[in-house]
């Protein structure tokens, strides 16, 4: 029962920085958030560091080019499956990486999904390789498999999930349909292809 509060909870805090982000983004929030984009777009992806090497296995291919670096937080929601957890869903807020303010830009869900909170647009994608970390779950890069609108994430081709830290599933025993939500950090990368 405390699990499934929690869950209501995170689900309602995130509802609420959605609205709150929505009706009060500025035009001078929005053109900061483009500029962050335009600045992280001038790196490549060979030579980003987000405190530690990139793993080779997770390498966006040559072609694309990075167009926005995000830090994250919010949780991995996970529940009880035939006596044993698994992942539900991530609930997560972004921001701007240098944005000590912590303003939001998007939020991360279930699909796994990326909404731009600034202009609404969305990609989703699919795991494609994973790299363990041991003590947090693992950095990924995932392939987009749909993109929607004409903003930020419009056209997004890779995100990489890198510098993690915690969400990792219980090792105790569950049972019926609990659910439990653990906190996690991450920094989201995502490249476009080049033109």
């Amino acid at each position: 029962m405390k699990s499934a509060k929690r869950l209501a909870l995170t689900t309602t805090a995130l509802a609420a920085v959605t609205v709150g982000t929505l009706t009060g983004v500025s035009a001078a929030q929005s053109e900061s958030a483009q500029s962050t984009q335009s600045a992280s777009s001038a790196q490549s992806s060979r030579g980003l560091r987000v405190g530690a090497e990139v793993p080779d296995v997770l390498k966006v291919p040559d072609g694309n080019r990075l167009t926005g670096v995000y830090s994250a937080s919010g949780v991995q929601t996970y529940t009880c499956t035939d006596g044993a957890w698994k992942l539900l869903e991530p609930a997560a807020t972004l921001w701007a990486r240098k944005d000590p303010s912590r303003r939001s830009v998007a939020l991360h869900s279930r699909g796994p999904v990326w909404v731009s909170t600034v202009d609404g647009s969305a990609v989703n994608a699919a795991a494609v390789a994973t790299s363990p970390k041991t003590g947090t779950i693992p950095e990924l890069l995932l392939q987009a498999t749909s993109t929607r609108g004409t903003g930020v994430f419009a056209d997004v081709s890779y995100i990489q999930r890198l510098g993690t830290a915690g969400g990792v599933a219980p090792t105790t025993a569950c049972t019926g349909t609990d659910q439990v939500s653990v906190p996690y950090s991450a920094t989201y990368t995502f490249y476009k292809p080049a033109k």
